[in-house]
Parts: C-alpha cells; structure tokens; sequence
C-alpha cells in the first residue's frame, strides 16, 4: 500500500543519512523503520505474560534482562561490517533480526523496571 508522508526536515535528513548508512533506498529504510516502530514486541507479544502479573522474583530477573552474550557480539560485528559497506542481504536480515530482539528486550526490560519500581523493588532512577 502506498502512504504519502510528510516529514519534518530533521526526520527526513536522519532518514536519509541512515538510509545510506545502510545501502538501502529511503522508502525501504523507512518502511522498515515504521514496521519495526509500530511492533516493539513483534509477534512474540501474544506469548509474553504483563509484566504486573510476574512474581517479584520473575519482574526482578526480567529487570535485568540482557542480549544473550553470542548474540551481542554477533550484533557489534554485523552492525562493524554494515558501517563498512559490507552487508550481504543475508547479514542484512539477521541484523534486522537481532535488533529487533534487541529493542524487544529493551522495552520488555523498561516496562519490568517500571513496574518494580512501582512495587517498591527498586528505587527510581535519579534524574
């Protein structure tokens, strides 16, 4: 489907610039971006429990949630050899792949946060 946009010029400017950044036209980048934007959760959210209803135990361990170590460094490398211009669509997909377990993990780590401060489990985090 298309969608005419109209971006302010320090969104178009980014765009473009990470566009390049990953040898791929602007409307790819962008759908791409959107897609991912509009799915924080992919289609693993139906499976995850909320985070209100984890023990407190379970919300502590979920608060401290990491990128598995193999996956990190596999990340670093394929985003070094994206830098360089490097990037076969193969690598493309699994970088694309592992942000996206990346950013899941961030927002599902942000929202255990949240609620353990709100229990009480933790202190908020200084200003």
């Amino acid at each position: 489907m298309e969608v005419v946009l109209n971006l302010p010029d320090k969104v178009y400017g980014q765009a473009e610039r990470l566009a390049g950044l990953l040898n791929q036209d602007l409307p790819r980048v962008l759908a791409e971006t959107i897609e991912n934007a509009l799915s924080p959760l992919g289609a693993s959210a139906a499976r995850l429990q909320p985070v209100a209803e984890l023990s407190d135990r379970d919300l502590l361990k979920l608060a401290d949630l990491r990128m598995e170590t193999a996956q990190g460094e596999r990340m670093g490398l394929l985003l070094e050899r994206q830098q360089a211009g490097e990037l076969d669509e193969t690598e493309r997909r699994e970088l694309t792949a592992l942000t996206q377990v990346y950013h899941e993990n961030l927002v599902r780590k942000a929202q255990a946060l949240s609620e353990a401060v709100r229990r009480g489990l933790r202190e908020p985090i200084a200003k």
